[in-house]
């Protein structure tokens, strides 16, 4: 068997070359990877992916800035809210005193009509209640106050109806009521009901007088923000450099808070307060324009903690002054009301020019480009619109729902 043929040995100088290469595609392939990972841990806003600089989601994480306690859960939770929330209207009682139709849309008890409405024509809804997470009870005292009705014999026919719905429903007696709704603005609504302690105590209310005083309960109750519909005027905002004026209130003396502010601030030079409804004689719209060209618009309680100069406020873009020793804001645990307003104790009344004036030009600005962006939130519509007023209340049962179990 003849030799196998031996390889022939290599020189140094082509080992020399073959290990250069090998170095050579090794410190490509690491630079590549390197670079692949860098790429890929930058954020969804450098992302060249198209959804990524959308203009859209720019917007949309505009939008989710720190108005909000924590703006990713309420991103999270209300796109769940919009998939799974379900609600069943009961339809049984008074078509002149109950569900069918709100009174009106517009005035001091605009947005229980708005939502009366909003609801019937809402997704949320649902004819069929083992779907259902909240029931809610169709309660217009604000129609009954129309009609004429008492405050004594509206309690007597809300407690009638109640009474029948218990009787002809399974749905209350899971709960005692946990899972039940009724939704009534100003204070009309709330003396219909306080006499009906098995509705007070149990089941949740939308209510525009979210006050201690007529047994508000802040984990269980909403506060239902009380717009006065339409507004005379467009919104305001970005619009500064028109904002001259320091502060502004005008109102009746209908509660000791007021008479205070009145007595203190009215000869102020800088501070324009007057202790009065503003005469309509002495122009059109003299009111709604002042909050055009005002800072702080105070907004102290009247005959209730609540009051409809805050939506005011916010619509015309002048930063709303809480001025109130206990109020429970409207969506006050999703929005972070000191992003964009300016709440005070009663007793800073005395402090008022004090307090406004030590507020730096950089955080008023601040304060104010935020009050533009909430000012969806305090606007009703019908049909309703994503975000709006009637959207934030029913995010606010959402969230209410879920301590409830039966």
């Amino acid at each position: 068997m003849p030799p196998l043929p031996s390889k022939p040995l290599q020189s140094p100088t082509a080992i020399c070359t073959r290990h250069s290469t090998f170095l050579t595609l090794a410190a490509l392939t690491l630079i590549s990877i390197t670079y692949l990972s860098l790429k890929s841990l930058r954020s969804p806003l450098q992302s060249t992916s198209s959804y990524a600089v959308s203009p859209q989601h720019l917007i949309i994480n505009d939008e989710l800035s720190d108005v909000y306690h924590s703006p990713e859960v309420f991103r999270l939770n209300y796109a769940e809210m919009e998939r799974k929330f379900k609600v069943f209207i009961y339809t049984d009682g008074d078509p002149k005193t109950f569900y069918q139709t709100p009174r009106k849309l517009t005035g001091k008890y605009a947005s229980e009509g708005y939502f009366f409405q909003n609801i019937r024509e809402s997704r949320f809804r649902t004819e069929v209640p083992d779907e259902a997470d909240l029931f809610f009870i169709p309660i217009s005292c604000h129609k009954m106050r129309g009609k004429g009705t008492s405050y004594d014999n509206m309690t007597i026919i809300v407690q009638n109806y109640v009474e029948s719905l218990i009787y002809k429903y399974p749905y209350w007696n899971r709960t005692l009521g946990a899972d039940h709704f009724f939704v009534t603005c100003h204070d009309v609504g709330v003396r219909a009901t306080e006499g009906l302690p098995l509705l007070v105590k149990n089941s949740i209310r939308a209510v525009c007088s979210p006050s201690y005083d007529v047994g508000f309960i802040p984990h269980k109750d909403i506060a239902l923000p009380q717009v006065l519909q339409p507004f005379a005027l467009p919104a305001g905002g970005n619009d500064i450099e028109n904002r001259t004026r320091l502060g502004f209130w005008a109102g009746h003396r209908n509660s000791k808070i007021r008479v205070i502010l009145a007595r203190v601030w009215e000869n102020d030079t800088e501070l324009d307060i007057a202790n009065n409804r503003i005469d309509r004689s002495t122009g059109n719209l003299v009111y709604q324009k002042k909050f055009y060209r005002t800072k702080f618009c105070i907004c102290p309680g009247g005959s209730q903690v609540n009051s409809a100069r805050i939506a005011d406020s916010i619509h015309y873009g002048c930063i709303p002054v809480i001025l109130s020793n206990y109020y429970d804001l409207p969506f006050n645990d999703i929005l972070d009301w000191k992003k964009f307003a300016v709440v005070l104790k009663e007793n800073d009344v005395y402090r008022l020019k004090q307090i406004l004036k030590a507020i730096k030009n950089e955080e008023f600005i601040s304060l104010h480009q935020n009050l533009v962006k909430i000012q969806k939130h305090f606007q009703w519509n019908s049909p309703p619109v994503k975000f709006d007023a009637f959207h934030m209340v029913m995010y606010d049962l959402w969230l209410r729902h879920r301590v409830i179990k039966y």
